[in-house]
């Protein structure tokens, strides 16, 4: 009679975190940075599909890293929580706090039950009426949940971008200066830029930006690509310094509206007509 394999407790959960980081570090970097009016997403991802970056509800945010067909399952479920949530009760029932407990009560329970451990770090990102009330939440693989302050990095080599925001990062940033901070941080590791002969920085096809705008009135999440993007990108290599001799209103330059978009996604002073009467959020395409 063969004895069965066996090993101890400890052993399995080390096993399993050692088998999530190491998929989740192969990956490149998002970095979520909070700034005047809002909170800013960038992600070092070539693709123009596939996307890291989503909307959960009408003022929250999703970030992650590591497999794809996994935390994009997760923020489909996220979406649906939130929209049941908010048809139920109310749309201000809805927090980032509650969707971040249901994230963590999920990937604590596959991480102790399942085999296999979820290869993904997410970011669940609320913005507030003022600065002091923006949220950042960061979910591991086993469920662990902190409100971070300031800024999230995830993915890749997460430990060296950090340090590199830690020492740029100023509170109270606009939109260009924080973007240039984050796409700095993530530049100064990827391997996109390495071969460069200097500090180069990630252009604008290998980045997906994103915002939570506080000043628009209903859904703040919105995207910034094309026009919008190499505006942003070019004001940034001139030293940032757009958000401190302008004022917040000037900081963002409105995306382009893409064909098919919805009248208000580029502008946070047109009502955003998205879902009709805007009494209903629809699932973000990515």
């Amino acid at each position: 009679m063969t004895m069965p394999y066996y090993a101890s407790p400890e052993q399995v959960m080390r096993d399993r975190s050692e088998y999530a980081r190491k998929g989740i570090s192969r990956g490149r970097s998002v970095a979520v940075v909070t700034y005047a009016d809002g909170v800013l997403f960038i992600a070092e991802n070539p693709s123009s599909t596939l996307h890291k970056v989503g909307e959960l509800y009408d003022r929250i945010g999703f970030a992650a890293v590591g497999r794809y067909s996994e935390f994009e399952s997760l923020r489909v479920a996220g979406v649906r929580l939130a929209d049941v949530r908010g048809y139920s009760y109310n749309r201000r029932d809805v927090t980032g706090r509650v969707i971040a407990n249901a994230y963590a009560q999920t990937l604590g329970e596959i991480f102790t039950q399942q085999t296999k451990p979820f290869e993904v770090e997410l970011c669940v990102a609320e913005v507030g009426e003022t600065p002091e009330s923006d949220q950042l939440y960061r979910l591991t693989f086993d469920g662990s949940v902190v409100d971070e302050p300031d800024f999230i990095v995830m993915g890749g080599q997460a430990d060296a971008v950090s340090a590199n925001l830690r020492e740029h990062f100023l509170p109270g940033m606009g939109l260009a200066e924080a973007l240039r901070v984050g796409v700095q941080a993530l530049s100064a590791v990827s391997p996109a830029t390495a071969g460069n002969g200097g500090p180069g920085l990630l252009s604008g096809e290998l980045l997906e930006v994103a915002v939570l705008d506080r000043r628009r009135p209903k859904r703040a999440f919105r995207r910034i690509t094309g026009a919008a993007l190499r505006t942003l990108l070019d004001r940034s290599d001139e030293g940032g310094t757009v958000a401190a001799e302008e004022p917040h209103t000037a900081a963002h330059a409105p995306s382009v509206p893409q064909p098919g978009t919805p009248a208000g996604l580029g502008d946070p002073d047109v009502p955003d007509t998205a879902g009709g009467t805007g009494e209903a959020t629809a699932p973000d395409a990515g």
